[in-house]
């Protein structure tokens, strides 16, 4: 992968722990021998926070929406228990949360977790979530276009910094399943 994606000045995530969420440093700092690159491979950049939703990062850094992806966690409740799981989405498309997300919980109604609870149990901050270090029983939902780019650009547990990692990687994370239709054009 390349060390610069659009204005984006990157280098291993793992020499950067810095620039990562808690969680995901922990994550980095065990990754899976058998994941489909090395865990040098996964990159980080500084950004600055007040950039860190989609488009305006986009296009502060000259990065395509195509080439960035997001996570939402979903959370929906069957017989009195929450259900949570991570959704990895193309920025140029929405998790269908009402359909394939629902479907997966097996819940009647599936909804975006509210924001401080997705903070809190994450450990992450809103805005940056990422599917690296999430909580190992929850599900990791990856839309198949996802796993098709070369690269994405996605959170890095924090809103100050991005990361680039290979499309593939995302869908060999623990607890990832790729799923055709997870999301839908918008």
């Amino acid at each position: 992968m390349a060390s610069v994606i659009g204005t984006l000045k990157l280098e291993p995530a793992i020499s950067r722990l810095d620039l990562l969420a808690a969680p995901v440093a922990a994550a980095l700092e065990v990754w899976p021998v058998d994941a489909p690159i090395d865990g040098d491979q996964v990159l980080v950049a500084p950004i600055s926070a007040d950039l860190a939703d989609t488009a305006a990062f986009c296009e502060a850094y000259e990065v395509r929406l195509e080439e960035s992806a997001n996570c939402v966690i979903v959370a929906g409740k069957r017989e009195g228990v929450t259900r949570y799981a991570a959704c990895v989405v193309l920025a140029t498309t929405r998790a269908d949360v009402n359909g394939a997300v629902r479907r997966y919980l097996d819940v009647r109604k599936a909804s975006f977790a509210p924001m401080e609870e997705a903070v809190r149990l994450t450990g992450m901050e809103y805005g940056g979530i990422t599917p690296i270090g999430l909580p190992k029983d929850w599900p990791v939902l990856v839309d198949a276009r996802v796993v098709a780019m070369p690269h994405v650009i996605i959170g890095s547990g924090v809103r100050h910094s991005k990361i680039a990692i290979a499309g593939p990687a995302l869908g060999a994370l623990p607890g990832a399943e790729v799923i055709e239709g997870l999301a839908r054009e918008v």
